[in-house]
């Protein structure tokens, strides 16, 4: 067989045809055979076993029964319908009563009713496959699955004669155009005869040998048609193991060469404005922010190019890291630019990195979208003649007319939110000849094995410990009853001196009335703290940059008790004297997005609070998520469980960059100790063979070089 029968347009594929292929381009992101045949189950059905009828029961899972069809009858909007001049588009529903000499049963079809009809004929019998249920006591299944005993028998062969049949990954519009779960098996089964002569092992002999896994072909045969559980597992293992390795091979091969490759930035000294900084600080340093400093030096001073990820929790003190790192870049003689996603957090990290500079004589500067004329002139001027050593900027930063004299370091922060190219034209700014060091920051908590995944080409750091003096914040879930009693704790609070603030999910009217949005809950708490003694701002998306920086400044300054707000907040407003945070309809947040917001408050001295404010009816789900919040603030730990519950590709803060590559049968959230695995045995092929070079590595060469591992660099900024 041709090695390009896994490229074959999917339309092609005996049963497909060009209807079905633009279903399954749409619907599965399928082109070819070879994207066909890795669409895996994700769960299996045993049907080697024919349940009587009188012991089906509506609390079992699907079930196969044997019976022979009693009646057949039609319905249509106004009751019964006479099967002799029948018109099929005015049948609403298709029942048929079965018996298998245990009992009866009644199957019920809503949809396919003038095909199904021509199929069962009165007396023949047939087995049915699908879910007991039971309506107006009587025990039925709703579209099951129907295969007629001989012809059936006659047809099937080869690989679906296996007793557990893949369920495969469907959508509305897949079952409406006719591509139901046994159709899938069929397709896959022909996919199968057409791949498999075409597929070449992908693994090594020693790595299969040393990992005891199954050969290439087997493990696709029994994923989708097991022969036995074992063989299942043992297919599973395989294909699991295969995805991760060649991801984090694919991802160590491109940090080992561009470590190797690529001279950076000598930094060799602190320099004397880093001493004055480092000695003047109103506080200690924790031991997490010394040992980060020290592997950031080590990287800036090594003569190789710096791309560091650090991850540190709210309020963790990565700020103070970013100001030190930019100091010993300005004490070698260089510049330090940096990025902010959004106006607010510039001006946050703006005015926090002045105060840390006071008598260093380092000249530091904000840019941002707001910046007037005159002043982007001076900026411009400041950095181009090398007088400006430290600017702090959003997207501003990226445009042509703003040219650095020596760019050293840019330190991006929340980099998730900055596009690819737009990161590219920062790392075009350098006018040393050489790369900038790189530091990308996030308060997002990311779980380490996405972490290894998203970031697996970085070197990272993570901020463990909180700086002293920050008091743990006491987490409170309440339901729309104890409303009344909120809002007087929240007088209590502001009677004390302290601020609040209040957040909700939605801006607009939502299609779910249920939930608070922002403008009505505006309206509530204005009328339940009127003007005067209360003060009220608010924020959200849709306001201009200057009501929301006018708004935001009234809260910091104190002229405001209450910021009623969108999720805007969630990143860089740091205003000790808040101690409330109220989060509106909190069970529409994720865990981590929740853990944002609740680092928001507890950055003084005084006792915060987070209430949560929830519908009283909640999904399983959210309850879990809502008593995860309350009972723990460490910001890793919910990230683990919020990719448990949600997927890697839904976390807060992940789902804009996505995963590298796609995953089609191992998951980051279950497959941690496989991911591990993969990972070092990757390592210890790159340890023996950097380039890949070697005769024995040639499939793994072949493989990484693929268009799917090029992965778009986290790092590099490109």
């Amino acid at each position: 067989m041709e090695k390009n029968a896994l490229q074959t347009d999917i339309q092609f594929l005996p049963g497909v045809g060009p209807k079905r292929a633009a279903l399954l381009k749409k619907e599965l992101n399928v082109e070819t055979v070879g994207d066909f045949i890795r669409i895996y189950p994700f769960r299996y059905i045993d049907r080697s076993s024919i349940v009587p009828i009188s012991s089906a029961t509506p609390d079992m899972a699907y079930i196969q029964i044997r019976a022979r069809v009693v009646e057949i009858n039609l319905f249509g909007s106004k009751g019964g319908i006479s099967p002799e001049d029948v018109k099929f588009n005015l049948v609403k529903r298709m029942s048929v009563k079965v018996s298998d000499g245990t009992g009866f049963m009644e199957l019920v079809f809503f949809k396919g009713i003038k095909w199904m009809h021509s199929k069962l004929v009165k007396g023949e019998e047939y087995i049915f496959f699908g879910k007991p249920s039971v309506f107006n006591g009587h025990l039925n299944m709703v579209h099951p699955e129907v295969d007629n005993i001989r012809k059936d028998a006659d047809a099937d062969s080869g690989m679906m004669n296996n007793t557990m049949t893949g369920v495969y990954p469907s959508t509305e519009k897949l079952r409406n155009g006719g591509i139901t779960g046994k159709l899938m098996n069929r397709l896959m089964e022909n996919a199968l005869k057409t791949a498999l002569p075409a597929i070449e092992e992908s693994l090594p002999q020693k790595l299969l040998l040393q990992k005891g896994l199954v050969p290439i072909h087997f493990a696709l045969r029994n994923i989708h048609f097991p022969k036995d559980m074992t063989a299942l597992e043992k297919a599973r293992y395989r294909l699991k193991f295969e995805e991760l390795f060649y991801l984090q091979l694919s991802l160590l091969k491109q940090k080992y060469v561009r470590s190797r490759n690529e001279n950076g930035i000598r930094m060799p000294k602190v320099g004397e404005a880093f001493n004055i900084c480092y000695s003047s600080m109103p506080f200690n340093l924790t031991g997490a922010q010394k040992r980060v400093i020290t592997e950031i030096r080590d990287d800036m001073k090594s003569g190789h190019q710096m791309n560091r990820l650090l991850q540190g929790d709210v309020g963790s003190g990565k700020t103070m890291v970013a100001v030190l790192s930019a100091l010993i870049a300005v004490g070698n003689g260089y510049q330090t630019c940096i990025m902010a996603p959004t106006e607010v957090l510039a001006q946050q990290h703006f005015k926090n990195i002045s105060k840390y500079l006071q008598g260093t004589g380092v000249r530091t500067a904000l840019l941002t979208g707001s910046s007037r004329t005159a002043e982007r002139r001076e900026i411009h001027q400041g950095l181009e003649d090398g007088s400006i050593g430290i600017i702090v900027g959003t997207h501003a930063l990226l445009e042509d007319n703003v040219v650095f004299r020596n760019l050293g370091l840019a330190i991006i922060d929340e980099q998730h939110r900055f596009g690819v190219e737009q990161r590219a034209r920062l790392w075009g700014k350098s006018s040393c000849g050489l790369a900038p060091h790189i530091l990308v920051m996030t308060a997002t908590p990311i779980p380490r094995t996405l972490a290894m995944t998203l970031y697996g080409d970085l070197d990272a750091s993570v901020i463990d410990e909180l700086p002293p003096g920050r008091k743990p914040v006491q987490t409170i879930a309440a339901t729309e009853s104890r409303r009344t009693a909120m809002f007087n704790f929240l007088k209590e609070q502001i009677k004390l001196g302290r601020q609040v603030f209040i957040v909700y999910p939605l801006i607009f009217e939502s299609e779910k009335l249920d939930y608070k949005n922002l403008e009505k809950g505006y309206e509530q708490v204005v009328t339940a703290f009127p003007f005067p003694p209360y003060k009220t701002a608010i924020v959200h998306g849709q306001q201009s940059n200057e009501e929301k920086k006018f708004n935001m400044d009234a809260f910091a300054a104190g002229r405001a008790d209450i910021l009623v707000a969108t999720s805007v907040i969630e990143v860089g407003v740091d205003v000790p004297n808040a101690s409330v945070m109220v989060i509106e309809s909190a069970e529409r947040f994720g865990l981590s997005q929740l853990h944002q917001l609740r680092g928001r408050v507890g950055r003084g001295s005084e006792k915060s609070y987070c209430i949560l404010m929830t519908g009283s009816r909640l999904s399983k789900e959210s309850r879990h998520r809502i008593e995860l919040m309350c009972a723990t603030e460490n910001g890793f730990e919910l990230a683990e469980e919020d990719m448990k519950m949600r997927g890697p590709g839904n976390l807060e803060g992940t789902q804009q960059s996505g995963l590298p590559i796609a995953l089609n049968i191992a998951s980051l959230a279950r497959d941690g100790i496989i991911l591990n695995d993969a990972r070092q045995c990757a390592q210890a092929v790159l340890d023996d063979d950097p380039v890949l070079g070697k005769p024995e590595n040639r499939l793994l060469a072949e493989e990484v070089s693929q268009d799917k591992y090029k992965v778009r660099d986290y790092s590099q900024i490109s």
